[in-house]
C-alpha cells in the first residue's frame, strides 16, 4: 500500500525531508542545517557533499520518526535552490570545487562585460533572462577559469555540470542518470526556453561543452529509480522542479494570471502566464514553470534576493533576536518602525533594480530609535520589496493582482502579512500547508506515478488558512512607498 509521497527540499540554508499523505498532509518533516561558506567578501558557496550528507540524514529520519517503510513511498519528488551549481567527476563523482550559491557575486564583472559588449538582448530573447551573477552559466565558466586543470578535463567529457537537483539526482542513482528537468534548466542562462534545448550559441559563448551538461525532462516524469545500496529501496524520482515554480504548483497556482510569493531565504514572486513565454525587458524574468502532460508552463518572475535571510542577519550578525520567529514578537513592542528603514541589499538588489553593486542600508535613526525598530523594518523590507515586485509585474503585464497567496518560512508571521496585505492594498492568503514548494514537489511526482490522477483531484487539498486584509489608508500608503524607493536609491551602485 502506497501511503506517502516523499520530497526532498535541498534550500540554501538546510535540507529536508517531507512525506506527505495523499490529502497533502504532513506526515513527517526533518530539516538539517548546514554551513554557508564566504571566502570573500560576496563569495558564497556550499560543500557539495554536505549538501549530499544532511538530505540523506534528513531521508533516514523522516522515515524513522514516523516508522515508515520504503514500500509505503509512492515517488520521490526533488526541489531545490535554484542556479547553484556543482561541477563534478563524472567516474568518482568528486566536485572539483565547491558548489557557487545563486547568491554569490564573484562573477559581476564578467557579467557587466557581457551587458557592455551588448550580449543582453540575445540572452534575454532565448532564455527570458536578464544578465546578472544570480544565474549559472557564469558561475560554471568560473569554476573551468580558475579550477586547476577543470576546463582540459571539461572539455574530454570527464566533468559533469548541474544544478543541486542534478547533484542529486546523480547520487541518488548512484551515478547512473545525469539529468534535471525544464524549470532548472531555464535558470542556467545556458537553456533556450522556446526550442526546449541547450543553446549552441549561449554553450559558445561561455565556453561550455554540451557533453558534460544533463539531458532535460518535463518536471513530472521517471527521471530514473534510486540505487537500493544507497537508499534502501529502488523507487522512481518521479517529480523535479526548482524551488519557486514548485511552490507556484504547490499552491496550485495552475491558471494564467494567478500568482504566489515565498519568503525564504530570498523573495520570489512568480505569476503563471500560459503555455506562451512573455518576455519583458522591464526587469522581470521570464522562466519555464515546470513541464507536464507534453506540456509547458511558463511564468513571468521577480526576484528579491534578502528576505528571511534579513532576519536570519538579526540573529546571526546582530544578535538581536535569538531566533527568526522572535521578529514578530519583538517588532510588536512598538507601534512602526519609527521613520527607520533597513534595505538589505547584502549581495546586490535584484528586480526591479539589477543591481550587483548596491549594498545594505539602515536609514531614518535618531535618538530615539531603539532595536524593536530596526527588527520591525527588517521585518518591513520584506514586504516593501514585494510590492516593488507585484507593482512592476502589474504594470508589464497589464493584469491587475487582486489577492496574493503566499508561502515560505516567514509566511508564518502575522505582523508581516499584515503589512504586507497593507503596502499592497490587496488581500493575502495564507494556505493550511505552508511547505508549498515541498507539497509542488510531491504533486508533480505524483501526478507521474498515478498517486494523482489529475490537477482537479490536487485542488482539491487546498484550504486557505487566513486571509489578512488592508486596513491602511491610500495616503499613508503611498508616503510610506515613497520614503522606502527614497532610501532604496540611496542603496544603490555603492560598491562599484
Amino acid at each position: 500500500m502506497k501511503k506517502y509521497i516523499m520530497a526532498l527540499d535541498q534550500g540554501t540554508t538546510s535540507s529536508r525531508c517531507i512525506l506527505f499523505e495523499k490529502s497533502g498532509r504532513i506526515a513527517s518533516l526533518v530539516q538539517r542545517e548546514f554551513a554557508q561558506i564566504f571566502p570573500k567578501e560576496g563569495w558564497v558557496e556550499h560543500d557539495p557533499m554536505t549538501i549530499w550528507s544532511t538530505q540523506m540524514s534528513a531521508v533516514t529520519e523522516a522515515l524513522l520518526k514516523i516508522g515508515a517503510s520504503w514500500d509505503e513511498i509512492a515517488g520521490i519528488g526533488i526541489t531545490n535552490q535554484r542556479e547553484t551549481v556543482v561541477v563534478w567527476d563524472k567516474k568518482t563523482g568528486a566536485p572539483v570545487y565547491n558548489a557557487i550559491v545563486w547568491q554569490c557575486r564573484r562573477t559581476a564583472d564578467f557579467c557587466k562585460k557581457l551587458e557592455s559588449d551588448g550580449y543582453g538582448e540575445l540572452i534575454r530573447s532565448k532564455t527570458g533572462l536578464l544578465i546578472d551573477p544570480y544565474f549559472s552559466a557564469t558561475k560554471i565558466a568560473w569554476i573551468l577559469d580558475n579550477v586547476e586543470g577543470a576546463r582540459e578535463r571539461a572539455d574530454r567529457g570527464e566533468l559533469c555540470f548541474g544544478t543541486i537537483d542534478s547533484w542529486l539526482i546523480y547520487n541518488m542513482t548512484g551515478g547512473k542518470v545525469h539529468a534535471t528537468d525544464y524549470s532548472n534548466a531555464s535558470r542556467t542562462m545556458l537553456f533556450n526556453i522556446k526550442t526546449l534545448t541547450w543553446d549552441e550559441d549561449l554553450l559558445s559563448l561561455f565556453r561550455i561543452p554540451a557533453v558534460c551538461l544533463p539531458s532535460v525532462y518535463p518536471s513530472s516524469y521517471i527521471f530514473g529509480y534510486t540505487d537500493s545500496a544507497i537508499f534502501g529501496a529502488s523507487l522512481p524520482i518521479s517529480g523535479v522542479c526548482g524551488d519557486q515554480q514548485a511552490a507556484l504548483f504547490g499552491q496550485c497556482r495552475f491558471n494564467e494570471g494567478e500568482l504566489k510569493n515565498t519568503y525564504g531565504t530570498g523573495g520570489f514572486l512568480l505569476m503563471n502566464t500560459g503555455s506562451e513565454p512573455y518576455i519583458t525587458d522591464s526587469g522581470l524574468l521570464t522562466t519555464i514553470a515546470w513541464g507536464l502532460d507534453g506540456k509547458v508552463t511558463y511564468a513571468l518572475e521577480g526576484s528579491v534576493f534578502v528576505c528571511g535571510a534579513a532576519l536570519q542577519w538579526l540573529r546571526d550578525g546582530l544578535k538581536i533576536i535569538d531566533s527568526a520567529a522572535d521578529s514578530e514578537y519583538y517588532s510588536k513592542k512598538v507601534k512602526d518602525s519609527g521613520g527607520v528603514l533597513v534595505v538589505p541589499a547584502f549581495s546586490g538588489l535584484g528586480a526591479p533594480w539589477w543591481d550587483p553593486y548596491a549594498r545594505g542600508i539602515i536609514i531614518g535613526i535618531t535618538r530615539a530609535t531603539n532595536k524593536y525598530h530596526i527588527i520591525r523594518a527588517t521585518l518591513e523590507s520584506m514586504a516593501y520589496q514585494t510590492a516593488d515586485v507585484i507593482d512592476l509585474m502589474q504594470r508589464a503585464a497589464g493584469i491587475k493582482v487582486s489577492a496574493l497567496a503566499v508561502d515560505g518560512g516567514a509566511s508564518a508571521n502575522n505582523l508581516l502579512l499584515e503589512f504586507q496585505a497593507d503596502i499592497l492594498g490587496v488581500p493575502v492568503e495564507r494556505p493550511e500547508c505552508v511547505e508549498t514548494t515541498a507539497l509542488g514537489a510531491a504533486y508533480l511526482a505524483g501526478l507521474a506515478t498515478g498517486f494523482y490522477s489529475s490537477l482537479d483531484e490536487i485542488k482539491q487539498n487546498r484550504k486557505i488558512s487566513q486571509a489578512f486584509t488592508p486596513k491602511m489608508e491610500e495616503e499613508t500608503r503611498s508616503l510610506l512607498i515613497k520614503k522606502w524607493r527614497r532610501a532604496v536609491e540611496r542603496s544603490l551602485n555603492w560598491n562599484e
